[in-house]
């Protein structure tokens, strides 16, 4: 007979670790590839966390923490906020989780329960609607496209069919790379305000922007939860790091769901990314090559062939229309690495329905990189 196996498992996968398999057999056989793929710096952690971290191992102080993570990094972090956005945030308001993927699981599990409806943008990170279709929550994807600039919009929530409990926004986006400015920002915190709607949002590219700061929506609003991570700017992906700003009527019970279900962020990326907070120039330095980087795909990319960009307001990525080339992005990109070498991301990861007209780019990796992708398209077709 066979066993039990549960549908959480039949979550449908996250395609970009599927391409990165495919680039390492690529490699692994002997052929170069060139990773334009994966969302993830291509730089180290910072030097004083690196040196932390070491002193950390040699003075054994790698026990459990506090389920919210250490007492110290939790007031850093709240200065983090006074000198980045001159805000007073309670450091009993802030939560060490394990990367932001923590964050997201303890705030969909404090916010909703099975039946709920989440609001998200389409396209978007595809671990959103996957872990809240995991939880038995439905992801609601609101179709934008560059008119909506790809992020929601109220009237874009207006036109969603029954109720809506909760909304995710994220600011700069995954995988468009634009932004909310304060004003439209405002107008999401007023239309959930209004309705009883939790608002989540997703702020793990702060700190990587082409011009205007990020605004936060602790800025406007003390009912929504923050995600952040020290993956992106921090450049720490594999340490798996992330905080959350919650509400103070969600700490206690974020703080129950924490202990059970990781008991502590990892102590060691904890003490590491303490010292990060303090590495400004340095990573300000790294974002400083993502904009060259930046500055020369969306100069170049148009005369390789991609010619209809996402602006790439903030984050490493550009989102491509190749609608003209193709409506079936997985096989574009299988093909685009095969003959290139060049690993990108199919649009399908992060729009089920319409990503088969697009494609990502991430910009994260050194200059060279950029450049030899840039050669290697120019004659492809």
């Amino acid at each position: 007979m066979a066993l039990k196996v549960s549908s959480r498992g039949g979550l449908p996968p996250f395609i970009v670790m599927d391409v990165l398999r495919a680039a390492n057999r690529r490699a692994a056989r002997g052929e170069d590839v060139v990773h334009l793929e994966v969302g993830q710096p291509g730089t180290s952690a910072p030097r004083a966390a690196l040196d932390a971290a070491r002193a950390a191992l040699e003075g054994d102080r790698v026990g459990y923490t506090d389920a919210a993570g250490l007492p110290s990094l939790r007031a850093r972090i709240s200065r983090h906020y006074r000198e980045t956005a001159g805000l007073e945030i309670d450091p009993a308001r802030i939560a060490v989780t394990t990367g932001s993927s923590g964050g997201f699981l303890l705030s969909f599990l404090s916010c909703f329960d099975p039946g709920d409806r989440v609001a998200l943008a389409a396209p978007g990170y595809p671990a959103y609607r996957n872990i809240l279709t995991a939880l038995g929550v439905e992801p609601v994807l609101l179709e934008t496209d560059m008119a909506h600039r790809f992020q929601p919009t109220p009237e874009l929530l207006d036109a969603v069919s029954g109720p809506l409990d909760g909304l995710i926004v994220a600011s700069p986006s995954n995988p468009a790379g634009t932004m909310l400015g304060r004003s439209e920002l405002s107008s999401l915190v007023s239309y959930c305000r209004d309705r009883g709607i939790r608002l989540i949002s997703d702020e793990i590219y702060h700190g990587i922007a082409y011009g205007a700061r990020a605004v936060s929506a602790l800025e406007l609003t003390g009912d929504a939860i923050v995600i952040n991570s020290f993956s992106k700017y921090f450049s720490m992906t594999g340490w798996r790091l992330g905080w959350m700003v919650m509400p103070e009527d969600l700490t206690r019970p974020i703080e129950c769901l924490a202990q059970n279900l990781f008991i502590s962020a990892p102590t060691l990326s904890q003490i590491a990314g303490e010292a990060a907070l303090d590495c400004r120039d340095e990573l300000d330095g790294y974002v400083a090559a993502y904009g060259r980087n930046r500055a020369l795909l969306l100069k170049e990319l148009p005369e390789v062939g991609f010619d209809r960009l996402a602006p790439a307001d903030g984050a490493f990525y550009i989102y491509a229309d190749v609608s003209r080339r193709t409506n079936d992005s997985e096989a574009f990109c299988k093909r685009m690495l095969a003959e290139t070498g060049v690993a990108a991301t199919p649009g399908t990861d992060f729009d089920p329905g319409r990503g088969g007209r697009f494609v990502r780019f991430s910009f994260a990796g050194p200059e060279a990189d950029m450049v030899q992708a840039l050669e290697r398209l120019r004659d492809w077709r």
